[in-house]
């Protein structure tokens, strides 16, 4: 809304009102500006055309008197002459003087129907420019609704592209937050435990997948995952710990507030590894791009999102039942008394390939919410760009409420010889 303020002629009082009470205000002053102006324009021209009126009124007045004068000067010069040639001279002095009295009356007939003919054709110019006027006030007034109707279209189409552009930012916020999270309504420890009872029998025959219910260390993990080949050697044991906002009621936790435990618990139960289920930290980036190695700060630990628990135990599988059968032809190899430097190497290049997998994995998730991010910006400057266009159209409005009947007659040759003329 514009700053719109009046003062008051007689108080010198300064006060605010809205925009439609401003703008009739205008209208009202512009219009009575208008009004004034043509009667101070007509009154201007009746009152010249009384002047011309009287001006020829006296000057045949003038001419009539002085033409009398001469036929009296005559009528006293033929007293003298003889009563026949009087009554001839003024019988044709008579038709003299009628004839002249004709023309005179003549003559003021045809001034008075040229001067009426002037005012006529002033009035039809009057009447036309008032016309003009009229159907320049309606057309203002058709272009004013025009304009109103076309930016009350735009501001709702803005508004709705707007709230379409705030619902895909916000369906967008949402898909990357489950997309960190991934969960359906069921506890964390619940929905893992369906995750891998999904794949047990297809996947994961020989695997042990339970509770950890043994305290006597004085703590324990949740879950425990061990599985070894057909001759009963290990391939791989992890111990879990699962953690979610729900399991904190008092106050939030960071997910590396649990490492310690989660290490000692591993080393309690004799796991090669620990892993961390947490959806904790939900904003954190660090912990939203994949699987996360902590192993600088505990050995062989990774913090995952729940979405990463099978990949997770499928990678850390994969690379014991590798290193088991690398461990097994080593032992065979160191049995024979032969070389084992070639293995040795296999082993370096298979923890070489794990170590680029993992890498590729971690950044292509990362790459994946960079994505949601740019996509999200995007659609946050196409909003802004929306606004913009919101205060352009406003300005528009401004302007149009700005048009008035001298604006649009300015420089236009046409209107101004209407105003000349009247």
């Amino acid at each position: 809304m514009k700053d719109n303020t009046v003062k008051c002629p007689n108080c010198k009082e300064v006060f605010k009102v809205d925009d439609s009470v401003y703008t009739d205000i205008v209208k009202q002053v512009r219009d009575q500006q208008f009004q004034d102006e043509l009667t101070n324009r007509l009154e201007t021209a009746n009152n010249e055309k009384k002047s011309a009126l009287q001006l020829k009124e006296a000057e045949l007045k003038n001419a009539f008197q002085q033409q009398l004068a001469a036929k009296e000067s005559e009528i006293n010069a033929l007293k003298f002459k003889s009563k026949s040639d009087l009554v001839d001279e003024v019988s044709k002095k008579d038709a003299k003087i009628q004839e002249l009295q004709s023309k005179i009356n003549q003559g003021e007939a045809e001034k008075k129907l040229e001067l009426s003919n002037a005012v006529r054709d002033l009035e039809r110019k009057k009447d036309q420019l008032e016309n003009d006027v009229k159907a320049k006030d309606t057309e203002r007034e058709l272009l004013e609704k025009s304009l109103q109707a076309d930016f009350k279209r735009e501001l709702e189409h803005v508004a709705k592209d707007l709230q379409l552009k705030d619902e895909e930012i916000e369906r967008l916020n949402d898909y990357k937050q489950k997309l960190s999270t991934k969960m359906s309504g069921e506890t964390l420890e619940l929905h893992c435990e369906n995750e891998f009872n999904k794949l047990r029998a297809t996947a994961f025959q020989n695997a042990y997948f339970e509770k950890d219910n043994d305290a006597s260390s004085g703590t324990k993990g949740d879950y425990i995952y061990k599985e070894a080949d057909q001759n009963d050697n290990e391939i791989i044991s992890i111990m879990f710990e699962m953690k979610s906002e729900n399991d904190l009621t008092v106050s939030k936790k960071k997910n590396e507030d649990f490492f310690a435990k989660l290490d000692k618990d591993r080393t309690a139960k004799g796991c090669e590894y620990a892993v961390l289920v947490s959806i904790l930290e939900a904003d954190n980036a660090f912990y939203n791009t994949g699987i996360v190695d902590v192993s600088y700060k505990y050995p062989k630990m990774y913090v995952i999102r729940p979405q990463f628990f099978i990949p997770m135990i499928t990678l850390l599988r994969n690379a014991g039942m590798k290193s088991l059968e690398y461990k097994a032809e080593l032992s065979i190899m160191k049995n024979q008394n032969i070389d084992i430097t070639n293995f040795e190497d296999k082993i370096d290049d298979f923890k070489t390939g794990f170590a680029r997998n993992y890498d590729l994995a971690s950044r292509q998730f990362k790459t994946a919410m960079d994505e949601i991010d740019k996509t999200i910006d995007h659609l946050q400057k196409t909003k802004d760009a929306l606004l913009a266009s919101v205060n352009n159209l406003r300005l528009a409005n401004n302007k149009a409420d700005d048009l008035t009947i001298k604006k649009l007659t300015h420089s236009n040759p046409t209107m101004k010889a209407k105003f000349d003329g009247l």
